[in-house]
């Protein structure tokens, strides 16, 4: 049952994903030469994740990327079985929120700015889809690495994990989207080329390809970075020493008044 919510948290959360983040540039468009819709595409997908992070980062830890799910499945952090169940959970949700779009759009009669439900493309690199990959590998490093930082089990970032990975998406997506859009996510790719076709659907295996090998990049070199390091050590190991340095002196502050008790009598 406990797996079922997961589930449903990563449908809901990679729905709202393409929903407002594609939506967003179906709605203002965003080339690189116009900087007002670019900018505010950056920040619709940056914002989603950190509102669903503080929404249903509790319940699944707020994947909504299978990228994100190979780098936590890399590192211990999941199972296989559970990163099956996250990713065919997302690929839903981003095909609803296609779904979503489209049904919008078109009821409405409104203007598709990307011409392709906020798909990704290879158009910003000349159509390469060596340069694609490359992108991709990097900008889903670079966003996987800081994810697996920020929710290491031997640190402790308090409540504001959600808002650094949310700015850190924002900030791949200001580079990434005169490239390829920025997908760094082959869920929220999916979705929008199903639906789109043509040159989004055939260059759909660079979104998939890139994200996947730069999220195992990321998990492998993060691994060896944290294991090396000797000085960090788990939260809990560090809450454990504390309690036993306390301890002592506690009992040390009873005994005493204790004493002070007996002396007075």
């Amino acid at each position: 049952m406990e797996s079922i919510k997961k589930y449903i948290a990563e449908v809901i959360g990679t729905f709202v994903l393409v929903l407002l983040g594609c939506g967003t540039a179906m709605l203002v468009g965003c080339d690189a030469t116009s900087g007002g819709g670019y900018i505010l595409t950056a920040l619709a997908f940056g914002l989603v994740i950190v509102g669903m992070a503080y929404c249903i980062g509790n319940i699944s830890g707020c994947h909504i990327n299978p990228a994100v799910s190979l780098g936590v499945l890399l590192t211990g952090g999941m199972t296989f079985t559970d990163f099956v169940g996250y990713v065919v959970s997302q690929c839903v949700g981003a095909i609803a929120g296609a779904g979503m779009l489209k049904a919008i759009f078109d009821l409405g009669n409104i203007t598709d700015m990307t011409g392709g439900y906020g798909s990704n493309g290879l158009a910003g690199v000349n159509g390469s889809s060596g340069a694609g990959i490359l992108v991709e590998i990097l900008l889903t490093f670079i966003f996987v690495m800081t994810i697996l930082g920020v929710t290491s089990k031997k640190a402790n970032h308090g409540s504001f994990g959600g808002l650094i990975i949310g700015l850190t998406l924002t900030l791949v997506h200001i580079f990434g989207i005169g490239l390829t859009g920025t997908s760094v996510n082959p869920a929220r790719s999916l979705g929008p080329a199903l639906l789109a076709g043509g040159d989004a659907l055939s260059d759909l295996w660079v979104f998939i390809v890139g994200p996947f090998v730069g999220a195992v990049l990321a998990a492998f070199i993060y691994k060896f970075l944290e294991s090396s390091n000797k000085n960090v050590k788990p939260v809990a190991e560090k809450n454990a020493a504390a309690v036993k340095t306390a301890a002592p002196a506690k009992s040390a502050s009873a005994s005493k008044n204790n004493s002070n008790k007996k002396k007075k009598k």
